[in-house]
């Protein structure tokens, strides 16, 4: 590990803010090391070893990676190298997760809201922990390394006869870890057993780049396979895994907004979460925006520096650990979001993205039954629409027990709600109500791309069309052969706190007062942030449609989550309703 280190930061420090030309973020990322590591030492508590705040969780001493590497990397800018009280704190902190293993080496799966979801394997603090050992175990004193070889070869033991099951993105993890705990206790067996079970899950991945688990891309979760990949890679040279890499960059450069958030619009699992800096995917601790694993290519290193210069190089101690010690340099390719005028299309027309500075679409026909399972969200959301000024306009994602959210629906809409406090809803529509298509077809026109969806008997098609820099119109229709209620929705990101002002006067700020406005009370068009919206006859606008969040056990959000929809109602009378939005200021 040592030498990796070494010549990870012998590398001549080349201009790393410069996409298409050299991927090299010593400098700035030692820096944010450094300077993360005060903080991380404050947050522990000397009498029990425990870090962060209460209530205690045991994620609370992943800080062990970044605070092993301050120590570990040599470097006139790091005045933590081989300091004697970093080297305590770091040992005290292995302590405190030996003393909280149950006998088979798991931790109580605690939030810091202080839901508990089981025991675990927690494979994120695992990870960090053997790379922490790995790091350290040479100077450590006899008892204090023999305590944790205890404590770390009870927990491996566990996860190589448990964990290696089916390819998930956490076992995926697990494996990475497992490889490296192989190196560590000169277990041979474990490490033919972890590159084995990467080949699978390379096996598993899609030509287009991304993983699934259970229908279509998992987009969100495909961070938490190129962050393992990359690990393992830099400890194992596997070079089985190398491709699988370049797809997934490949895969993330086209499906990112230019403002840096992934696109959520093909994601089965996590809906839109603005920025770039915005921490980790669900319970995981990958970030969202780019880690290590990308760096193995100049696709992925492209990426990299189109996320990093938007983040200002912005970086946490633990992002920057990663990358110090397993990361590579090297020439980066300008990535498909960077362009000004690109067309992808992915898959037998399962997804398209159409960048038209300044609009950016993305249309996806990835549908699914619905699924029972809390964290496999609803396919229901099959449009997103981007503006270079404005942000994310309409789309937002996936979401279930929430109606609302479909781009159409087929029924009774209050037949499918959550119940507040709820911990185990029945996720199952009533009364015949449809909000999921079963059919989508993908028409991918560079100047006016569609989908067709299939609601039971009803047929209904969205049609996106940009009409100049600041305008784009939005075609919904419909047929209305079941004889239930067919209603369109035009699905908009919130702007809390921002008033809503509209051609008759009415206006309101979104916030906790619920709101439904007819198209008597708006008249021609409302004006939300920077878009004005023209509204159609018989539309009505609602206010706030909440998401259940899987990782809360009560599925509860905030409004931040929220969602502003027009519905527009369809008849034998009325077929096609159109939106035009358009970008004032």
């Amino acid at each position: 590990m040592r030498s990796m280190i070494t010549l990870f930061l012998s590398v001549a420090c080349a201009a790393a803010g410069v996409a298409g030309t050299e991927w090299n973020p010593r400098e700035p990322f030692l820096k944010s090391l450094v300077g993360g590591v005060p903080a991380i030492l404050k947050s522990q508590d000397p009498a029990t070893g425990r870090f962060g705040s209460q209530p205690w969780i045991c994620a609370d001493q992943n800080v062990l990676l970044p605070l092993a590497a301050a120590w570990a990397i040599k470097d006139p800018a790091n005045p933590y190298y081989h300091d004697a009280k970093l080297l305590e704190a770091i040992m005290a902190g292995g302590d405190a997760l030996v003393a909280d293993q149950d006998k088979n080496g798991a931790w109580t799966f605690r939030k810091k809201d202080n839901s508990t979801w089981g025991q675990i394997l927690m494979p994120w603090t695992y990870s960090r922990w053997i790379r922490a050992f790995q790091l350290i175990k040479d100077d450590m004193p006899a008892d204090r390394r023999q305590r944790w070889e205890k404590g770390l070869l009870l927990g491996f033991t566990g996860i190589s006869k448990n964990c290696l099951g089916e390819v998930r993105n956490i076992p995926c993890h697990h494996a990475m870890a497992l490889y490296c705990a192989g190196v560590c206790f000169n277990r041979e067996d474990w490490k033919k057993q972890a590159r084995e079970f990467m080949t699978k899950v390379a096996a598993k991945q899609t030509p287009a780049g991304w993983w699934s688990e259970h229908s279509g891309p998992v987009v969100a979760y495909n961070f938490v396979y190129v962050e393992a990949f990359g690990v393992y890679y830099s400890m194992s040279r596997d070079a089985g895994v190398l491709e699988a890499l370049r797809r997934s960059a490949v895969f993330h450069g086209t499906f990112i907004y230019p403002n840096g958030t992934i696109v959520e619009t093909v994601d089965e699992r996590n809906p839109y979460e603005p920025g770039t800096a915005h921490g980790n995917v669900g319970f995981t601790f990958t970030p969202v925006e780019g880690n290590v694993g990308f760096s193995f290519t100049p696709e992925g290193r492209g990426f990299l520096q189109h996320q990093f210069q938007l983040r200002k190089w912005s970086i946490t101690a633990d992002e920057a650990a990663s990358h110090l010690l397993h990361g590579e340099t090297g020439p980066a390719a300008p990535i498909a979001a960077d362009s000004d005028e690109r067309f992808t299309v992915i898959g037998d027309n399962d997804a398209m993205v159409l960048r038209h500075k300044p609009w950016f679409i993305c249309l996806s026909s990835f549908t699914c039954e619905l699924s029972t399972a809390r964290w496999i969200q609803d396919r229901q959301n099959f449009v997103s629409v981007y503006h270079d000024r404005a942000g994310l306009i309409v789309g937002g994602g996936n979401t279930k027990l929430q109606p609302f959210w479909s781009n159409f629906t087929v029924g009774d809409t209050t037949l499918l709600q959550h119940k507040p406090g709820d911990e185990n809803p029945d996720f199952k529509p009533k009364g015949g109500l449809i909000h999921m298509p079963s059919a989508a077809k993908l028409h991918a026109d560079k100047t006016s791309p569609s989908l067709d969806l299939t609601y039971g008997a009803e047929n209904c098609r969205v049609t996106v069309r940009p009409l100049d820099d600041k305008r784009l119109t939005l075609v919904c229709e419909a047929t209305s052969k079941s004889g239930q209620p067919v209603e369109g929705h035009v699905v908009f990101l919130p702007h809390l706190s921002t008033e809503i002002k509209t051609d008759s006067g009415k206006s309101a700020k979104l916030g906790e007062e619920p709101m439904e406005w007819s198209a008597a009370d708006i008249g021609a068009w409302f004006d939300l942030g920077p878009v004005r919206v023209n509204v159609p006859p018989g539309a009505k606008l609602v206010w706030p449609k909440m998401r259940h969040n899987p990782y809360k056990k009560d599925g509860s959000s905030t409004l931040r989550e929220a969602r502003l929809v027009l519905c527009l109602p369809f008849s034998s009378a009325v077929t096609k309703q159109e939106v035009t939005v358009e970008v004032t200021r």
